[in-house]
């Protein structure tokens, strides 16, 4: 039986999904505010970037362009820049290594978290260590694989997030 496929993905299933990445970052910025207001603007500003960098590279190319993918980016997008084109999105091609500034936004905050923790112990800051962890890889993974990659229509048309993630499968 063939996956149902989303035109527009579910207002609610794109606020779960808006939600785990604000949690991400604002759980982040908390981790990182031992160095100072500084940093913490610094790190918000790249997360920003990272959003930008997505909108740009790969939403303005996406079906959902104008329309509510599964992170709410592809509504966004058409109000900040010009529609691309969905042939490139097709054909680009990504490996592991231009996923890293992504993984970035939850790595430097667990770095920086964890040498915090072992320089002043805190439950809390412990507590938000773990918490981090879990969000920004089981539940990110999981809200991408049964949710926004289940029931994208681009996969259809041709992503290369599934090419790279889909590469093992292809083998079995």
């Amino acid at each position: 039986m063939k996956n149902e496929v989303y035109n527009q993905f579910p207002l609610h299933l794109v606020l779960l999904c808006v939600v785990v990445n604000i949690l991400i970052y604002l759980i982040g910025a908390y981790l990182i505010a031992p160095l100072g207001k500084i940093f913490v603007v610094l790190y918000l500003l790249y997360c920003l970037g990272m959003e930008i960098r997505v909108s740009i590279m790969s939403c303005r190319d996406c079906y959902y362009y104008g329309k509510l993918c599964a992170f709410g980016r592809g509504k966004i997008c058409s109000l900040l820049f010009r529609k691309g084109s969905p042939e490139r999105f097709k054909k680009k091609k990504i490996s592991w290594i231009n996923l890293v500034p992504d993984f970035l936004v939850s790595l430097i905050p667990l770095a920086i978290g964890v040498f915090c923790l072992v320089q002043s112990f805190s439950w809390l800051r412990l507590s938000f260590i773990l918490v981090l962890v879990m969000i920004a890889f089981p539940v990110t993974g999981f809200l991408r694989g049964s949710i926004s990659c289940k029931f994208c229509k681009q996969k259809e048309i041709g992503c290369p997030a599934i090419q790279l993630f889909a590469k093992n499968d292809q083998n079995a």
